[in-house]
């Protein structure tokens, strides 16, 4: 093997260490999906349908989403340590073939990728309320910028909408309320105390603290308390959309989910991706007519402000031997 700097692909190590950063990505009921394949030349993406939300996501949706936030930061995580990477989306006909990866030695490192890469470790989904976004108009044209860079649209919602986006959300939970399969799929990602996945119980809300918000998922609720007191959610609300509804189109948002979240936190904006608003088709209607610009919505996201040092303990997370394989170059 060459010397860093002039090796033509990263070594076994390079790869694990890339990835267990990445692995910080967020995915749908912190689900994971994502399966991963080095063969000592290139990296592949598949999708790990075992680990689908057949309920709430039959479409495998919000799994490939998922899967290309994982992607994203996995390429600022290889930017960081000093290669470049090549992504070839949908590389075959095979429906778990996401992505492959190809890999040169970068000749500098940015200090935006440094920050993005910083910004993995301490992104996390806020659920409690925010104070408005400190310094908007100085973050929103990259926001813009890093989602046009994938192809997708990034949307703000006037103030005016939020009532209206509220009504979809509760609307969207209404229609969930007695169906015993996707209540069944909540309970069984939400709430436990699994050390690998899932949401745990520390980072949900309370009755109260949902309230507070008007616009997120009804996961099983955590024990009675009303942290951030009387605050009223002021966050900005965006939409991911794109152009059509494809596969392809999923992937991309992913990546630009993951890269909005990044440029947020590397701001010191907290974050919450909201995907069970786009899970019911009379609410995507609804997030559609509330668009400046016609796109299919897939996304939606609150940015805002914490109030003081309100960090959250990170959530669970896979070791890397359970979703990478290595072979031996041939």
């Amino acid at each position: 093997m060459d010397a860093i700097g002039t090796a033509r692909v990263p070594d076994h190590p390079t790869v694990q260490a890339a990835l267990s950063l990445a692995r910080r990505a967020p995915s749908v009921h912190n689900t994971q999906p994502w399966r991963w394949v080095f063969d000592g030349h290139r990296l592949q993406l598949y999708r790990d349908t075992a680990r689908q939300l057949f309920s709430a996501d039959p479409q495998g949706r919000q799994l490939v989403i998922s899967c290309g936030a994982m992607l994203d930061h996995a390429r600022t995580a290889f930017a960081a340590a000093g290669w470049d990477t090549t992504v070839t989306r949908l590389p075959d006909t095979a429906a778990d073939h996401l992505a492959t990866l190809d890999f040169a030695p970068a000749r500098t490192v940015s200090d935006a990728v440094r920050a993005h890469a910083t910004a993995i470790e301490r992104r996390h989904t806020d659920r409690l309320p925010m104070l408005p976004p400190r310094d908007w108009d100085r973050v929103a044209p990259g926001l813009h910028t890093a989602a046009a860079a994938h192809d997708v649209t990034l949307g703000v919602l006037d103030d005016s909408a939020r009532l209206r986006l509220a009504a979809a959300s509760a609307q969207s939970a209404a229609l969930r309320e007695y169906d015993p399969q996707y209540l069944n799929e909540l309970h069984w990602w939400a709430g436990n105390d699994s050390p690998a996945d899932g949401v745990p119980i520390s980072a949900l809300v309370s009755a109260a603290e949902l309230a507070q918000v008007g616009v997120g998922r009804a996961f099983p609720v955590a024990p009675p308390s009303l942290r951030r007191g009387e605050l009223i959610d002021a966050s900005r609300l965006l939409v991911i959309g794109s152009a059509a509804d494809s596969p392809l189109d999923w992937l991309r948002t992913g990546e630009a989910l993951s890269a909005v979240l990044l440029e947020c936190t590397a701001a010191g904006l907290a974050t919450c991706p909201l995907t069970h608003i786009t899970e019911v088709p009379v609410s995507r209607r609804t997030i559609a007519n509330l668009l400046p610009e016609p796109a299919s919505p897939q996304v939606v996201v609150r940015v805002g402000t914490a109030p003081g040092s309100s960090a959250l303990p990170p959530t669970p997370r896979r070791t890397v031997g359970d979703f990478l394989e290595l072979h031996r170059a041939g």
